[in-house]
C-alpha cells in the first residue's frame, strides 16, 4: 500500500473511499514538491470556514442578467444552473444589486446569464454599467461568463474592466451538437479561447469532465486545445447529471476515470494553475474526486469537503483559504490569501460545511 493511500485510511471521512491503488502510487510518484493548494469559499453556497470569517453568501454574489431562462436548454443543465442565481435583467438592476452587495461585504461577483441559441450571453446593453462599477468601485472583481464570442465583443468586455473571462471548452462536435443543440464548431470554441486570450483580461478557460452524458469524449481535444493558446489558470469541473431529460440520460462520470484526467492535465499544463471548481457529482464520488485532486497537485479546489483539510495536511500540502471564486485567483493572486496552520493537532478547528 503506498504512503498515500495509507494516509487516507487514516482520515475518518475517507476511510471507506475506495481509490484506485495504482492511480494514487502514480499520483505520487509523480508530485516531486507539495505544491501549495488554495481552499475557496465563494458565496456561491453557504458555508462556514472557521479560517475565513465572513465567507458567507453575500462575499462573492453569483448574479444572472437573464435570471433562470436560457435558449439553449442544454441536456445536462437545462437552465437550472442560472435558477438560484441574484436576477438582473436590466443595467440599472445591476448597479443596485452590486451597490447592495459591496454594502454588505462582496469583494467581487461572477456575472452570467442564460445564452442565446448562438451560444452568447448579451451582455451589451450591461458594458457602460459595468465599467461605472469599476470606476466607482476599482478594487471590486467581476468574472464574467463569456460564452462564444468575436474579437469585437472580446474587447469591449475588456474595455468595461472584466478582471476574469471564463467559458466552457468543449472538445467534441458530438457533444457541441447533441448536449448542446448548437450549430456551432469545435473551431468556434478555440477561435473564442484564441480571441480572450489576445486581451488583458485574465483567461479562466473550464473543462467540463463527462459532459457528452457523462462519457469522457472531448476532453483530451479541449486540453490540447488549452496547450495552444496559453490562459491565466483552468478550471476543472465534473458534469452533474442532476437535470438530464428522461430521454438523455447521464452517467455519474467515473470518479477513477476523472482522477486520470487530473493526471494528464497536470502533465500537460505544469506551469498553468489547476483549479476543481464547484460542480462534482455528489457523495462518495465527490469525496474520491477531490482525494484524487489533492494528489494529482491542483493548485485549488472549491468548496472543499470534509477530511481535504487534513488530506492535504497528511500529503505534506501547504494551505490557504480565499473567500473568492476559484476563477478570480490565480498565481496572479487578487487576495492576500490566509493561511492554514498544516499541524495535525490543529485540524480539528477547521470546520468546513456546504449546501446548495
Amino acid at each position: 500500500m503506498s504512503d498515500w493511500l495509507y494516509a487516507t485510511r487514516q482520515i475518518e471521512a475517507l476511510e471507506d473511499l475506495v481509490l484506485d491503488p495504482a492511480l494514487v502510487a502514480a499520483l505520487e510518484r509523480q508530485q516531486h514538491a507539495p505544491a501549495p493548494v488554495r481552499f475557496h469559499v465563494p458565496g456561491f453556497k453557504s458555508c462556514s470556514l472557521d479560517s475565513a470569517p465572513g465567507c458567507g453568501k453575500e462575499s462573492w454574489p453569483a448574479i444572472s442578467i437573464t435570471g433562470g431562462d436560457c435558449k439553449l436548454q442544454c441536456d445536462h443543465c437545462k437552465g437550472k444552473i442560472l435558477v438560484p442565481m441574484i436576477p438582473a435583467r436590466t443595467a440599472e438592476d445591476l448597479w443596485r444589486v452590486v451597490n447592495e452587495k459591496i454594502a454588505l461585504g462582496a469583494a467581487g461577483m461572477l456575472l452570467t446569464g442564460g445564452s442565446n441559441h448562438r451560444n452568447e450571453v448579451e451582455y451589451d446593453p450591461y458594458y457602460p454599467t459595468l465599467r461605472r462599477i469599476k470606476s466607482t468601485f476599482p478594487h471590486f472583481r467581476i468574472a464574467l461568463h463569456t460564452a462564444l464570442v468575436e474579437q469585437d465583443a472580446a474587447w469591449r468586455m475588456e474595455d468595461a474592466g472584466i478582471d476574469t473571462a471564463m467559458l466552457d471548452v468543449i472538445g467534441a462536435q458530438d457533444t457541441i451538437t447533441q448536449v448542446y443543440h448548437l450549430k456551432r464548431s469545435v473551431a468556434d470554441f478555440e477561435r473564442t479561447l484564441e480571441t480572450l486570450t489576445a486581451t488583458r483580461m485574465q483567461v479562466v478557460p473550464h473543462i467540463v469532465i463527462g459532459l457528452h452524458y457523462g462519457k469522457m469524449l472531448g476532453e483530451w481535444n479541449a486540453l490540447a486545445m488549452l496547450q495552444r493558446h496559453t490562459p491565466c489558470a483552468v478550471v476543472l469541473v465534473v458534469a452533474m447529471p442532476f437535470y438530464a431529460p428522461p430521454q438523455r440520460l447521464f452517467t455519474t462520470p467515473d470518479s477513477h476515470a476523472v482522477g486520470h484526467f487530473f493526471r494528464a492535465a497536470r502533465h500537460a499544463l505544469p506551469d498553468i494553475p489547476l483549479l476543481l471548481g464547484c460542480a462534482r457529482p455528489p457523495g462518495r464520488a465527490k469525496l474520491e474526486i477531490e482525494s484524487y485532486a489533492i494528489m494529482a497537485g491542483l493548485n485549488g479546489l472549491a468548496h472543499p469537503s470534509e477530511g481535504m483539510v487534513e488530506l492535504a495536511s497528511r500529503l505534506g500540502r501547504p494551505m490557504h483559504v480565499l473567500p473568492t471564486c476559484c476563477s478570480i485567483a490565480s498565481e496572479f493572486e487578487l487576495l492576500e490569501p490566509k493561511p492554514i496552520s498544516n499541524r495535525h493537532d490543529k485540524l480539528a478547528e477547521i470546520k468546513i460545511t456546504a449546501t446548495i
